[in-house]
């Protein structure tokens, strides 16, 4: 099962880094309060935001699949004009 996760993984096309994920990312590390070190994790949603995604699927519950966090991101994305992906776990989605 897990080989045929990771080959279905592997079929998810990948987004490219863009310069203009830096500052949305940046914003929300500090409006969120989210340590530095969780930088890669605020560029992953920034990114999200700015490729227009739908869903934000992740794992991380610490820094973005966090229910006190996700109003806060929610905002800050959508207050630069942008929309907000839905950000859950794989069992949040299941119910879909």
């Amino acid at each position: 099962m897990a080989r045929q996760r990771l080959a279905l993984a592997q079929e998810i096309p990948r987004l490219d880094f863009t310069r203009e994920g830096l500052p949305l990312s940046q914003r929300i590390l500090r409006e969120t309060g989210l340590p530095k070190k969780a930088g890669r994790d605020a560029l992953h949603i920034a990114l999200a935001a700015l490729y227009e995604m739908d869903l934000l699927l992740t794992w991380n519950c610490r820094h973005i699949a966090n229910a006190l966090l996700i109003p806060k991101i929610t905002s800050i994305i959508e207050s630069r004009g942008l929309r907000s992906p839905l950000i859950c776990t794989p069992p949040q989605l299941r119910g879909y």
